[in-house]
């Protein structure tokens, strides 16, 4: 198969100009990933290491030269020649060259397994571009995250500075408890151990930034509505371009076929090596024989192995049970890779349902503490109730960040997946949908025992959950009925 070369590689390795002025971040980010990461320019050296492996193995394909040169001194003893000992002074020169006629396609079937291996190195650059795209964009999220996540945790703690100010001003002025201001004290001591926390946090996703994309992140950064186009239209869609699509698996089939043809070549011990040799030689008493000054000759040579002690029986044996391995090896990843496309997925459409619940919770929470403040400055409710509700509300806006900067997360995990997050960011690709050659496919060699099954979740019905605790209410004594109380006169 053909795959793209250097022009084509560079265009993923290098950023086009409308890119170096975009004005995301985030594409930003991501691209800046993509060319110094050392994990994705390791990958490309790789392929570029194994395409001229390739050329290495072709070379046996052409004929080989040599060139000789020797000076030397020689004794010999005939007894039938007189005299019987002999001393020579010797010079040569020559060329020689070999062509290889047949080696039982040792050389194909090494040169299909290096193609096959480059392939894979291929497709493992494609996967670790996508990764690192995934994973910068993972850490850009991640910092806007915490660094929202660091205001919570600041404006909490100003509440409860707030409070504890207030009763510690009102036991000073003798309309106060002592008690009440202990128990603001702890949870102001509760709520600077948050903020502390939450800062350390922005310093390790700062850290990790720092290491994926290999600078700092953007002073002014912004969470965006996410990369929703695109996206599988339903689980069994994202299962299923995952398993076709991604890089991890295409790398797993064509190590298989790598595999598959250096099993192949083994064979090739079991037949004759032919090779075609001509060599020429010039010089003074060339071999030690008296006077002789030219030597040529040509000879074709057949050399075949007939009995190596069982080692060559025994290899291919264990390259069958190789490619056996390279093929639940492919299997694995497919499965893998099934398994974290069906997550993803499933967490865009979860996510979705949970902000609108705690949407209507953090809503809630924050009228009851308004309402719990207003009655707590005159008397109705208690200072815990007051500390309670603040900290309910801490707690509601810390789940509902965490789930908006989730569901980004998700989006692009779900991309990843599915081979398309660079394409979905708007970088240069080499692939927008095509692979390798245009017409790359597994064929036979797709996974196995990876199939693609729509399994929903069985869970109870909303309305089914209403009725039961309806029905728990009503078997409950005491319980207040729900029908329409009585009406009463008008009074006049």
């Amino acid at each position: 198969m053909t795959v793209p070369h250097t022009l084509t590689l560079a265009l993923l390795l290098g950023a086009s100009s409308v890119l170096a002025q975009t004005d995301d971040p985030l594409k930003a980010a991501a691209q800046k990933a993509i060319q110094t990461n050392p994990e994705v320019t390791a990958r490309f050296n790789a392929y570029r290491a194994a395409g001229n492996e390739i050329d290495v193995a072709r070379g046996a394909y052409y004929p080989r030269v040599d060139l000789s040169a020797d000076v030397g001194r020689s004794r010999d003893s005939i007894d039938s020649r007189i005299p019987k000992d002999q001393n020579l002074s010797r010079t040569g020169v020559g060329v020689s060259l070999t062509q290889l006629l047949w080696d039982g396609r040792l050389t194909q079937t090494e040169v299909s397994r290096l193609g096959h291996a480059r392939s894979s190195r291929y497709f493992e650059f494609v996967d670790a571009t996508e990764q690192t795209a995934l994973e910068a964009s993972r850490a850009y999220y991640d910092v806007l995250r915490f660094r929202r996540l660091v205001q919570l945790a600041e404006d909490n703690y100003v509440q409860h500075k707030l409070s504890h100010d207030q009763i510690q001003n009102r036991f000073k002025a003798g309309v106060g408890r002592g008690v009440d201001v202990e128990q603001a004290a702890a949870r102001l001591a509760l709520a600077e151990t948050n903020l502390s926390t939450e800062v350390s946090n922005l310093h390790d996703v700062v850290a990790r930034y720092q290491r994926v994309v290999g600078e700092a992140p953007p002073a002014q950064a912004v969470l965006g509505a996410g990369l929703t186009q695109g996206l599988p239209a339903t689980a069994t869609d994202a299962q299923t371009q995952a398993t076709l699509r991604n890089a991890s698996v295409s790398a797993a089939v064509e190590s298989l076929r790598a595999l598959r043809s250096q099993s192949e070549g083994q064979r090739s011990a079991f037949q004759p090596r032919i090779e075609a040799r001509a060599r020429g030689n010039e010089g003074h008493n060339l071999n030690g024989l008296q006077d002789q000054q030219r030597e040529a000759a040509a000879e074709v040579v057949l050399s075949w192995n007939l009995f190596n002690g069982g080692s060559d029986q025994a290899r291919v044996r264990q390259f069958a049970d190789l490619v056996t391995q390279a093929a639940d090896l492919r299997d694995r990843a497919c499965r893998d890779t099934r398994q974290t496309a069906a997550i993803a997925f499933n967490d865009t459409g979860k996510l979705v349902e949970q902000l609108r619940y705690l949407e209507r919770n953090v809503t809630a929470i924050e009228h009851a503490r308004d309402a719990y403040r207003q009655q707590f400055e005159i008397g109705q409710r208690s200072l815990l109730d007051l500390l309670n509700a603040e900290n309910e509300v801490y707690t509601s806006r810390r789940a509902y960040a965490n789930a908006e900067h989730e569901l980004r997360i998700a989006y692009v995990r779900t991309h990843a997946a599915t081979n398309k997050l660079t394409a979905a960011l708007g970088l240069s690709r080499i692939d927008t949908g095509a692979l390798p050659d245009g017409d790359w496919r597994a064929g036979e060699d797709a996974a196995a025992r990876c199939p693609i099954v729509d399994t929903p979740l069985v869970t109870t019905p909303r309305s089914e959950l209403d009725a039961r605790a309806k029905a728990l209410a009503e078997a409950r004594p005491g319980t207040p009925s729900t029908a329409p109380a009585p009406k009463t006169p008008a009074s006049r």
